[in-house]
This record gives C-alpha cells, sequence and structure tokens, in this order.
C-alpha cells in the first residue's frame, strides 16, 4: 500500500480536547456486542429489557412508548415485534439525546470491565481526522506498563494511520480497533510533516488489570513541595481506592502544599469512588453536600429525602480512615476525554474549594447509570447474596436514572465545563507525562508558583481552532465515559 506523508498543516497541532461540537460528539456510538436477531424464543430478553426501561429509566419522560399506560396495554407486544434484535429494542427506548445509556449480552465481562479488568494490548489513543477527509490517524497517548504496546516499544507521541495495513477511517475503525491482534504502521513528525518510519509493530491484546493511579509524585520548585496525581479511571474497588487512599497518605506525610490533580484522560467510573477522592482532598467539610440526585418522576420522591443527597464522609469503601490533606485549592487538568465521575470532582468540589482547571472544556456527562439485570427485582443476587438471575442469558441494561447536581444545584452542562487556563497538548511536542516541562503540567506548575503563562502564538491558535478530533480508542468500549453506582440507594418499586 502506498504510503501517505501528511503535512503537519494538515493534521494541525493540538489532539487531546475532544470537540465540543455536535457533530464530534455524535460519533460515540454505543457498541453493538450482538446480532441476536428477535424471535419468540428470546421474548424474554425484550421483555426484561422493555421493564427495566419503564421502571427507573432517567429519560422516561421522552419516550411516548415507556408511558406506564402504554406499558400496560397490548402495544407493547406489538412494538417489541417491530425490532430485529434486542440491541435494537434497547436503542428505541432511548431518549435521541441520550448519548451515554447502553446494554450488554455479556453482563460477566461488563462486571470485570467496572473492575479495571479487559483485554486490552496497552496503547491508549486518540482518533483524529486528517485533514477534511474521511480518513483517520491515530496519536498514542500512553502505554501502559506490563503489556504488548510496552513490549514492543510504542511511545506517547506515536501516530499510526493503518491497522493491519489498511488506512484508518469512519467507516472501518470500529471493525479494524476491535481485533484482539493487530498490526500498526509507526509514524513520526519531522520538519513539520507526519513520515512514515517503515516500522510495523504486531499488537497483542492480553486481560489485564488496569491501575488507575498512573503517576504520583512529588514536584519541588521554588521552595513549594507540589503533589502530581495523574489518575486515569475511578475504578470502584476495595484494592485500588486503597491505593489511592495510600497516595494521599504519602503526599500528607511529605507535607505537600499543593495538589495537581490530572484528570485529562480519566473518562469516569464509580460514584463512590469519586466521593472517595473528593474527601482526601478536602476533609474539612464531612457532612457536608457533595451532590444532590435528580431521578425520573416516578422515582424523586420515592425514597427518604437523604437518600438522593451523597455528602463528603471521613472513610473509603473499605472502612479505612480517608487521609485527607484539608485542602482550600487544586489544580485540576480537564480536556474534552475528561468525563463523567471526573466532572463530579470538579462540579462537586466547586462551591467549598477553589477549583483551577487546566486545559480545555470537559466531555459534559452529568448523569449515572447502573445495572440492571433479568432477576425479579433488578438485581443479580437477593437479600440472602444468593445469584438468582435468569439462567437463559446473560444480557443486562446499564440506563441513565439520574442527573447529578452539586450543592449549589449546578448540572445539565451539557457543553461541558470550561478551563480557567486554557491549553492544548500538541501533536509535535507531547511532552513526557510526569515531566515538569511537558506542556499542560507546567502550566498548572506555573499557575501554583503564580508564575506568568507561555504564550501560545496566534499560529498554534489557529491551528487549534481547525483540528477536529475524532474521538479516542476506548470509545468502542461499553464503560467509556460512564458514571455508574453499583446498587440502588433503595427498594426497586414496581416489580413487573
Amino acid at each position: 500500500m502506498k504510503k501517505l506523508i501528511y503535512p503537519l498543516s494538515i493534521i494541525l497541532s493540538s489532539v487531546l480536547s475532544l470537540s465540543c461540537s455536535k457533530e464530534d460528539d455524535n460519533i460515540a456510538i454505543t457498541p453493538k456486542e450482538s446480532t441476536a436477531t428477535t424471535t419468540e424464543e428470546n421474548f424474554e430478553v425484550e421483555n426484561f429489557i422493555y421493564a427495566g426501561m419503564n421502571e427507573i429509566y432517567l429519560y422516561k419522560a421522552y419516550v411516548p412508548q415507556l408511558t406506564d399506560s402504554y406499558y400496560n396495554s397490548n402495544k407493547k407486544e406489538e412494538y417489541i415485534k417491530t425490532f430485529d434484535s434486542p440491541e435494537e429494542l434497547y436503542e428505541g427506548l432511548q431518549a435521541g439525546f441520550d448519548e451515554f445509556s447502553f446494554m450488554t449480552s455479556d453482563y460477566e465481562a461488563l462486571a470485570k470491565s467496572f473492575q479495571g479488568v479487559s483485554k486490552v494490548n496497552g496503547m491508549s489513543f486518540g482518533l483524529g481526522r486528517i485533514g477534511d477527509t474521511d480518513d483517520l490517524f491515530g496519536y498514542v497517548q500512553y502505554v501502559l506498563p506490563g503489556t504488548s504496546a510496552e513490549e514492543q516499544g510504542v511511545e506517547r507521541g506515536d501516530i499510526f494511520t493503518e491497522i493491519n495495513g489498511i488506512s484508518l477511517n469512519i467507516s472501518n475503525y470500529r471493525d479494524l480497533l476491535s481485533d484482539e491482534t493487530y498490526t500498526i504502521d509507526i509514524n513520526r513528525i519531522e520538519n513539520g510533516y507526519i513520515t512514515p518510519t517503515g516500522n510495523t509493530i504486531a499488537l497483542i491484546s492480553r486481560e489485564y488489570s488496569e491501575n488507575p493511579i498512573y503517576i504520583s509524585t512529588v514536584i519541588e520548585e521554588d521552595g513549594k513541595r507540589i503533589g502530581y496525581l495523574m489518575y486515569n479511571g475511578f475504578t470502584g474497588t476495595d484494592a485500588f481506592d486503597s491505593q489511592l487512599n495510600g497516595v494521599f497518605a504519602e503526599f500528607k506525610s511529605l507535607g505537600i502544599s499543593d495538589l495537581i490533580l490530572d484528570l485529562r484522560y480519566n473518562g469516569g467510573g464509580s460514584v463512590e469512588t469519586a466521593v472517595d477522592l473528593a474527601g482526601m482532598i478536602t476533609g474539612q467539610y464531612k457532612g457536608e453536600v457533595f451532590i444532590k440526585e435528580k431521578w425520573n418522576d416516578k422515582y424523586q420522591n420515592a425514597w427518604p429525602e437523604e437518600s438522593y443527597i451523597t455528602r463528603f464522609d471521613s472513610e473509603i469503601r473499605t472502612g479505612e480512615v480517608t487521609n485527607s490533606l484539608n485542602l482550600n485549592k487544586i489544580y485540576v487538568i480537564g480536556t474534552g476525554s475528561t468525563a463523567s465521575a471526573s466532572e463530579l470532582i470538579i462540579n462537586g468540589l466547586e462551591p467549598y474549594i477553589d477549583v483551577i482547571h487546566i486545559g480545555t472544556t470537559t466531555r459534559g456527562k452529568f448523569q449515572a447509570s447502573t445495572t440492571l439485570y433479568d432477576a425479579p427485582n433488578f438485581y443479580l443476587y437477593d437479600s440472602n447474596g444468593n445469584l438468582h438471575v435468569n439462567p437463559e442469558h446473560k444480557y443486562a441494561i446499564q440506563p441513565l436514572i439520574f442527573k447529578s447536581a452539586n450543592a449549589n444545584g449546578k448540572t445539565d452542562f451539557v457543553d461541558g465545563l470550561s478551563p480557567d487556563i486554557e491549553i492544548r497538548e500538541s501533536l509535535s511536542n507531547f511532552g513526557e507525562l510526569g515531566n515538569s516541562d511537558e506542556s499542560l503540567l507546567r502550566t498548572a506548575i506555573n499557575a501554583v508558583l503564580g508564575k506568568p503563562q507561555e504564550n501560545v502564538s496566534a499560529v498554534a491558535k489557529r491551528a487549534e481552532e481547525k483540528f477536529r478530533v475524532f474521538g479516542e480508542g476506548d470509545m468502542i468500549k461499553p464503560t467509556y465515559q460512564r458514571m455508574y453506582i453499583d446498587k440502588l440507594p433503595g427498594e426497586v418499586l414496581n416489580l413487573k
């Protein structure tokens, strides 16, 4: 295949902030995980999907077919029969503006992914358009240790345009990137051009447990000790939350004066972990409102008022005492890849402390979901801990169930959270993550120290304005940019 050399003026310079345009927002389509057809034999799957969405879906009022009168009529059965698969039915029951509800045909694999375990080759990357074409290129954001990508020498800033010798484009990227084994071509930027190196690397996906703590260190500069934490996912496990608490114990013992929390690639995850992290950053607001929840009309007043409020506390999910820094200011690096639970941290802390947001506008995801199973009360286990799910299939749905608001009532930030100090990463100068000279981290350090920020040239600004980011490699995963709770705060109201 002919190798193409693309000038940097076409690729442009800023790559890591997902565009806020509706065109780009609509790219992240919920993955199709099954091609099962709707037959008389699997109507039980459809009935479960319909019941779950009718029961607790946040945007139920926006879908006429989910009204109780429609659900209880014979129209429901006829409606189900118009769809060729459970996936198509689920999509049909979602509000047109809902980009985040999803379903799976394998709830065991989904549970693993929420625990940070999935098959990966270790290359975290973004995708961008090449000029005004439908062709795409990939750019490596970071590499996970102990993975195929690290073994093969993949580095942050590497660029690829082909998978298995086939040029990437908006029509084929999902299929090409879904393979567990594939090759990529390695390119470099030289003299303002993206130029092939002639090197091709084979990557293999293996089951991997990703630690969300990617970097934790202390930077000493101008007489200050600055804690730096690059945190890449709110992975809700006892072990990872305990390790996170340990990082804050170290920060505390070293007497850091300021904290830079790097969430530039953090697409979210567990609400409980986000609450734990908020308590580690602060500590002086125990019992105060962190977030308030807004459910659908049926559930909003179903439980005691306190059920809809999440408060700062002093223990993490393991029961360990929270190692709190009692900070009054925090510096958060956030981009268009910063979503859901990451935005929850920014929004939830803002009423209490100064949150200095460095980077670009965040994704704009303020809704949470939960997993519903085909079981009498939609829970995988009964009150005695016994498995009581339908054994005939492994479908589960993950609908949005509430939207979050901070103590001041701020919610519905569909256009994302805007930065206080705007800066983007550049293809031509990615820098080493954790190095104090890396552009976003340097900007944050300068903010901490009260130093003037470096000027961005007019040429660079124009390039940033024109650059069109397509998305990220992780957007083919069902857990991409999701925020979830493990269990409802009260009982399911109406069992179907």
